[in-house]
C-alpha cells in the first residue's frame, strides 16, 4: 500500500475512532490498530493526533458536501432541496460516524476556542463555509432556503446523537417536511 492510500486508511479509521470517541477520549494507539499500523508510522503520516482530527473533519464535511452536490446535480430549488434532504438521510442511515463525526468536531471546537486555540475553529469555519456557499447556490442563493435546510440537517444531526432511531415519532417533522412527495 503507498503511503497516501495508507493515508487515506488512516483518514477514515481517525473518522471512526473519533466520531465514537471524541477528540479526548480517543488515542491514536486506537486508531493505528484499526489500520493495523504502528503508532509511530501515523506519524509519518500526521504530524500529530490534531492533524489527524483536523483531516478526518475536513474529510467528513467534504463528503457532506459532496453528497448535497451529487444529489443536486441538474436540479433546482424545490427538487434540489428534496434531492439533497434524502440523500442526507441516506447518508446518516448508512454512515452515521460522518455525522458522529461533525459533532465531536463542534465540542472539540468550542473546547479549544476557550483554551485560546484557534486551528480547530478555522478548519471548521472554512468548511462549514465551503458547505454553506454550495447548499446556497444549489437552492438558487436564497438565504432563507439555505438556513432552513441546515437548521433541519442540525436537528437530524441531534436526534441521531442523541440516538433516536430513524423511525422515532422526533423526525416525524422532519421527514414530512424533507420527503419529495410531501
Amino acid at each position: 500500500m503507498s503511503a497516501d492510500e495508507r493515508r487515506e486508511s488512516v483518514i477514515r479509521a481517525a473518522i471512526t475512532e473519533f466520531a465514537r470517541g471524541g477528540y479526548s477520549a480517543t488515542s491514536t494507539e486506537s486508531i493505528a490498530k484499526r489500520v493495523g499500523v504502528s503508532q509511530p508510522y501515523l506519524f509519518r503520516l500526521f504530524s500529530s493526533k490534531q492533524a489527524m482530527f483536523l483531516a478526518a473533519t475536513e474529510r467528513s464535511l467534504e463528503d457532506t458536501r459532496k453528497v448535497f452536490m451529487d444529489a443536486a446535480e441538474g436540479l433546482e430549488g424545490e427538487a434540489a432541496l428534496h434531492a439533497m434532504a434524502t440523500a442526507y438521510q441516506r447518508l446518516i442511515l448508512h454512515d452515521p460516524d460522518k455525522l458522529l463525526m461533525q459533532m465531536q468536531l463542534y465540542a472539540a471546537v468550542a473546547a479549544a476556542e476557550a483554551a485560546g486555540d484557534h486551528e480547530f475553529g478555522e478548519s471548521a469555519r472554512a468548511g462549514w463555509l465551503r458547505l454553506w456557499g454550495d447548499v446556497h447556490l444549489a437552492l438558487g442563493a436564497d438565504v432563507d432556503e439555505t438556513t432552513t435546510f441546515l437548521a433541519y440537517g442540525m436537528l437530524a444531526n441531534t436526534l441521531t446523537s442523541l440516538g433516536f432511531p430513524a423511525g422515532h415519532r422526533v423526525w416525524s417533522g422532519f421527514y414530512s417536511s424533507a420527503r419529495p412527495d410531501a
